[in-house]
């Protein structure tokens, strides 16, 4: 953990990273002070009621930096935005005018962040007609006239859309990735309050199940940083290129890094999103009058509860699915083979083309698994951990856990690049 704060620390010693820090905390101040500004109209207390006995809009929640269960302007958060990065990112991969835009290198990333913005708006609007009828439903939102209505789904949509900016200002003047920082201080300034929470149920048999809980919470962390930094190095060999008479550069050898947690967070996204959808039909269905629908609601909710055998095996199947699939999207064996076929690169011992493609993706397979697993572990490990320990308030998510430690990670990677870049400017300026 020392190796990994210790370019934080020294970033402090130069003016400019002093700076570009300063910057992102005074961004992040002004992101939490705003997250305390409430929507008029609203019962907090029914509100905080269900979202603390629902695990879907929890992890709304979550991305949200704990704005939706207080029902802030920004209550929306940066769900919006994170699905249409995705959206966008899948579309990069099927259709081939974006594909080609994404390669024109930082115009085309640019134009790609651009739609990325607009699609965010009409998500935004979707999300907020979505969030209103169900706090509407639930008698928590009292009756408004269509004017407040109006005012409330723009209010919630312009939110988010300041959030963006504040994420990208953060991207441009900062440090760190803008957007990702956002949702990590989210996740962490709602630690105090589980905290709390379980100090109010304190005595020797909490005590030992903290303990226990803390030393799971520390091998997950070990466990989750190991695997992040996990790759697997496939040697790629350069021909000797001869010019006339003379042998030209070449013969050179480097590594193609396969990690093996290529899909990084998005596959438990999807998964939760999914998994939670049968207990959340279910509530609705078991208020109905219908004795049919009604039953099946309640099947639904005893069999779908999150400490049930069959949530959590559905929950495991469907992270270890979605994670072969966005692999399979964003890295491309074919392409990679043709790729280092044009440049005159080989695998030693493989022949380009074909052959090399396969071995790619034999190797891609295996290296898959071993993270489609991990990541299937870490997102039931909550219910586990809650099980073994008692302690339900302390648990952060797997989710949250590995948007914490891999911010973490790559802000400090950043740091320590930029200190790099730093130190090679004053070596190449320094007078001979």
């Amino acid at each position: 953990m020392s190796n990994i704060l210790s370019p934080i620390f020294n970033a402090f010693k130069i003016p400019e990273l002093r700076r570009k820090i300063f910057i992102t905390i005074l961004i992040i101040l002004i992101f939490r002070l705003v997250a305390h500004i409430p929507v008029s109209g609203v019962n907090l207390a029914a509100l905080q009621a269900l979202f603390s006995s629902n695990q879907f809009l929890g992890l709304l929640d979550i991305f949200s930096g704990g704005t939706l269960a207080n029902f802030s302007v920004i209550s929306l958060g940066l769900n919006p935005f994170i699905n249409a990065s995705i959206i966008m990112q899948l579309l990069t991969m099927v259709w081939p005018k974006l594909e080609a835009l994404s390669k024109e290198g930082e115009y085309g990333r640019g134009k790609i962040n651009q739609y990325t913005r607009y699609l965010t708006v009409p998500l935004s609007v979707l999300q907020a007609i979505g969030m209103f009828a169900l706090l509407k439903n639930q008698g928590i939102v009292a009756d408004i006239s269509p004017i407040q209505i109006v005012a409330i789904i723009v209010g919630m949509t312009a939110g988010t859309i300041f959030l963006m900016w504040l994420g990208e200002l953060i991207t441009e003047y900062g440090i760190g990735n803008g957007i990702s920082l956002l949702i990590f201080a989210g996740i962490v300034a709602r630690l105090p309050v589980v905290f709390g929470q379980t100090v109010t149920i304190f005595d020797q048999q909490q005590l030992i199940n903290i303990l226990i809980f803390a030393a799971l919470s520390v091998l997950v962390i070990a466990a989750v940083v190991f695997i992040n930094e996990g790759r697997r190095q496939i040697a790629v060999q350069y021909a000797r290129r001869s010019i006339g008479d003379k042998s030209g550069p070449g013969g050179a050898q480097t590594y193609l890094p396969l990690r093996v947690n290529q899909a990084g967070v998005i596959p438990i996204i999807f998964a939760v999103s999914l998994v939670l959808i049968p207990s959340f039909a279910g509530s609705y269905l078991s208020q109905l009058a219908s004795p049919q629908l009604s039953f099946l609601g309640r099947f639904l909710v005893s069999n779908f509860n999150p400490s049930s055998l069959t949530y959590n095996s559905v929950y495991f199947l469907l992270v270890v699915g979605f994670t072969f699939f966005y692999t399979a999207v964003i890295f491309n064996p074919t392409k990679v083979a043709d790729e280092i076929k044009k440049y005159g690169g080989f695998l030693p011992g493989i022949r380009p083309g074909t052959s090399t493609a396969r071995f790619l993706n034999y190797i891609l397979v295996r290296v898959t698994l071993a993270g489609a697993i991990f990541l299937g572990a870490i997102a039931v490990l909550p219910s586990i951990a809650s099980q073994i320990t008692g302690v339900t308030t302390l648990i952060l998510g797997g989710t949250g856990l590995l948007i914490v430690v891999s911010v973490i990670m790559d802000t400090a990677k950043q740091f320590e690049s930029k200190l790099i870049e730093r130190s090679y400017d004053v070596f190449t300026k320094r007078p001979i």
